[in-house]
């Protein structure tokens, strides 16, 4: 089954209720004992190979969601701090400074381009298509600048912080342009349902690049080589359960964001998805770590106890 192509899985399926169906019309109306032993067997033997490949591949998404993603991100936790930091930081330094420096707020854009940002553009963006079609833009958005973040914080770190930092001083400036003109519970009215999720998210891949950077810089006593090999396909974990994450706050940007939902509670919704995630990654991270698991792809495959000294905590 495991060689099989998509379609002749399809095909395979496909046979295998034809067989059902046959042998079901052959014990009603032929009442052949050979012919319904050899349609048994058939059957059974296409059931065993077709949900026993199920399960496991149910078992494969489980074990993945359950066990190596939460793991990757918390074995990847202090750099996922670092990447938080160099997001945080700047953009609120951005914003203060701005909210505050008349001068420097005027330099940033004059006040009829910051009034029209603040009266069109804005809300405008989360609104102005269908809402299917928005939360697949939204989601492939991120997705792109996720996997930007990553990829750049793999050389080296240096390219993945700065554009942490980009996109940080994009998101200050607008809080100021939007605070400046009196629009601040607007702005977070529509910045925290999705975007406390959808932050998390890249900061969360930015850490992941900036971690598999730093195994090629500093790789401790292994082998850059063995260090990039190691933290890769842990890397790999991440971005893969990255997707799921982006998905959620698509959905909520698409469906919620840019609704007609009262802004409190456009914000309880973005507020309660951020908190399952961040309660979704301490919980069941801290638990894969006490069991030995760090996250990297096909761990789960080989059996892992782990003895009270590798038990990880804060």
């Amino acid at each position: 089954m495991s060689k099989l192509t998509p379609d002749e899985i399809d095909e395979l399926v496909q046979r295998y209720q034809q067989a059902s169906a046959q042998l079901s019309y052959a014990r009603t109306y032929y009442r052949d004992p050979s012919l319904d032993a050899r349609l048994t067997r058939l059957v059974a033997a296409a059931s065993g190979v077709i949900y026993g490949k199920r399960a496991r591949s149910l078992h494969a998404l489980q074990t993945f969601f359950v066990v190596s993603f939460p793991a990757a991100v918390w074995h990847q936790r202090r750099a996922i701090v670092v990447a938080a930091g160099l997001f945080v930081l700047p953009a609120l330094l951005v914003a203060v400074w701005l909210i505050n420096d008349g001068v420097a707020l005027d330099a940033s854009a004059s006040p009829a381009e910051r009034r029209h940002y603040v009266d069109e553009q804005f809300e405008q963006y989360y609104s102005e298509q269908p809402s299917a079609q928005f939360f697949t833009q939204v989601t492939t958005n991120n997705i792109r600048v996720a996997f930007t973040a990553f990829a750049l914080g793999a050389l080296l770190c240096i390219p993945g912080a700065l554009i942490l930092i980009f996109n940080a001083v994009t998101l200050g400036q607008a809080a100021a342009w939007m605070t400046s003109e009196g629009e601040a519970l607007r702005f977070w009215g529509l910045i925290l349902p999705h975007g406390a999720l959808e932050i998390s998210a890249i900061v969360v891949a930015g850490g992941a690049g900036l971690a598999l950077g730093w195994a090629v810089i500093a790789p401790g006593d292994r082998t850059r080589s063995q260090a990039l090999t190691e933290e890769g396909r842990r890397s790999v974990v991440i971005v893969l359960g990255l997707m799921a994450v982006f998905t959620a706050a698509g959905l909520i940007e698409g469906f919620v964001t840019g609704s007609g939902l009262h802004p409190a509670l456009r914000v309880v919704v973005g507020l309660v998805a951020w908190a399952a995630f961040v309660t979704y990654i301490w919980t069941l991270g801290r638990t894969a770590a006490a069991q030995g698991f760090t996250g990297a792809l096909g761990e789960h495959e080989r059996p892992v106890r782990a003895t009270t000294s590798e038990v990880v905590s804060l």
